[in-house]
């Protein structure tokens, strides 16, 4: 491969900055192979801010990350950008502001250590981490704390379909929602599956009001709670469409929600609450460990 000349890439020079980054980005694989050890002296300067220098072999993990040469430009200019930012930050801040190294570097070593502590305890966490959550523990969970799942909306089980205004199912429709007969509700949900331009048959389900009227003229019904309480079967027209809304339950607001619509809450809560079981042990068990082997001693 051709040697490079060394070129340096100052503040006075961002102009230029994109088309030296495409010209360093051409041949990406060698642009972005790992040096040898006789090339590891010769390591291009990308920019510069004061005394510090950015390298080329800094932005190597940019061909992993670049679907193209052009990706790989945009990505290396916007990186080479940041880095400047940074660094003239830190300069400003040194002009700026005494700091303490020692505190600096114990606080840097705080971190250094939080976070590998943070890793062994994800890994132990992943590797240990039982995701299966039982109903009985969720109906369990669910039965001591529904208080605490006051629902902040109106929820509604109910059956919803979207026909063009003028089309000629819609009296079956109707017929069909205001009747008690479940093959009349059988009936109604294959043709509003056949026929409607949009549609909710989930009868089980609960889901928030809210998604189930919008983009329907109901979105800005000035009292949904009046409108739920009210009305078993809601119809609603627009200039094109009509709307048959079929409220089978609700619950308001400050109500317990029923345990289908938080199960899956309570589910992320069982399991995040393992999480900090599993930490728990890992802690005690290393404690104990070294405990057992003298590795470590207090002192009064």
């Amino acid at each position: 491969m051709r040697k490079r000349n060394k070129k340096y890439l100052t503040l006075q020079c961002r102009s230029s900055l994109l088309a030296i980054l495409l010209l360093l980005l051409t041949g990406a694989c060698d642009f972005f192979r790992f040096k040898s050890e006789t090339e590891a002296g010769a390591d291009l300067v990308i920019a510069t801010v004061g005394n510090q220098n950015l390298l080329r072999s800094e932005l190597s993990f940019i061909k992993a990350e670049s679907k193209s040469e052009e990706d790989s430009a945009n990505i290396a200019s916007r990186y080479v950008q940041s880095w400047i930012r940074k660094q003239l930050l830190i300069k400003e801040a040194g002009k700026s502001m005494a700091f303490d190294e020692a505190e600096i570097n114990r606080k840097l070593l705080d971190y250094k250590y939080a976070l590998m502590v943070y890793e062994f305890e994800k890994k132990y966490v992943e590797e240990n981490l039982n995701n299966n959550i039982s109903q009985q523990e969720i109906e369990d969970y669910y039965q001591v704390n529904k208080v605490n799942f006051s629902l902040k909306e109106i929820i509604v089980r109910v059956n919803f379909v979207k026909t063009e205004k003028e089309s000629s199912q819609n009296k079956q429709l109707e017929r069909m929602l205001r009747s008690q007969n479940q093959k009349d509700s059988d009936t109604f949900k294959a043709l509003a599956a056949n026929s409607g331009a949009n549609y909710f048959l989930e009868d089980s389900t609960w889901i928030k009001l809210d998604d189930i009227i919008v983009n329907t003229p109901l979105a800005n019904h000035p009292n949904k709670v009046e409108l739920v309480r009210n009305n078993k079967l809601i119809i609603t027209d627009d200039d094109r469409y009509r709307y048959y809304f079929k409220i089978l339950e609700y619950k308001l607001q400050d109500q317990v929600p029923p345990l289908e619509f938080v199960r899956d809450e309570i589910t992320k809560i069982l399991i995040n609450k393992r999480r900090i079981e599993l930490v728990d042990q890992l802690q005690k068990e290393v404690y104990n460990r070294a405990l057992e082997k003298n590795e470590f001693k207090i002192y009064e």
